[in-house]
């Protein structure tokens, strides 16, 4: 398919350049984070990309596209007032397989925040993904490549095809590193929740909210 690139150390300067090129012109990609391979764009106000995302995966409006963000500072940009029970798992286990849904700051635009106004974060264990947030200066809000309620993909082969020829990139880094998409946890109230059991055992997240 003419959309696309397979990654490896000699063309990942090359390939961030592109994907980045992409993003920044409104475009949407799917590629590989360290759980399971993800459909995005940038999450800017008013990216028409957005909108496409939810067209594409069929996905219900009233579901926010989870973050992917480049750095720990990026929280205290996003997140209004986290927890101490959030700051402490973003602490220990970032970056790595687990969303932190956190109250939206004002930096966050309103179509990508929840009917409560939260947001959904993650810095992603995947080095091409945090480096591209921080040349673009934005996160990307992303979610799995996978039609609405179909399996999750952990390698181009799981991909669908008629997503991959919807979008305008498909970066293509092999196997993702985790057989399970991220733990999501709920950390915008005094206590926390999970809500997706996910990579990420209960017993880890509970010695840390201990």
């Amino acid at each position: 398919m003419s959309n696309v690139r397979t990654l490896d150390t000699s063309n990942t300067r090359q390939l961030i350049d592109e994907f980045s090129y992409v993003l920044m012109a409104h475009g949407t990609a799917i590629f590989p984070t360290d759980t399971v391979y993800g459909i995005g764009c940038l999450a800017t106000a008013n990216n028409p990309a957005h909108k496409r995302i939810f067209e594409l995966k069929e996905r219900p409006a009233h579901q926010p596209l989870p973050w992917l963000i480049a750095d720990f500072d990026d929280v205290l940009t996003y997140a209004e007032k986290p927890s101490e029970s959030a700051l402490a798992l973003a602490t220990e286990l970032w970056p790595g397989a687990l969303t932190l849904i956190v109250k939206a700051s004002a930096e966050v635009p309103h179509e990508y925040c929840g009917a409560n106004g939260t947001v959904a974060l993650r810095i992603p264990d995947f080095d091409v993904v945090r480096t591209l947030a921080r040349e673009c200066q934005a996160p990307l809000a992303t979610t799995s490549a996978n039609p609405h309620g179909a399996p999750e993909a952990h390698c181009v082969a799981e991909l669908d095809r008629t997503l991959m020829d919807s979008v305008d990139l498909v970066v293509d880094a092999g196997h993702t590193r985790h057989a399970h998409a991220s733990t999501i946890i709920d950390a915008s109230g005094p206590d926390i929740r999970i809500i997706r059991h996910g990579a990420l055992s209960d017993e880890r997240i509970n010695e840390i909210v201990r």
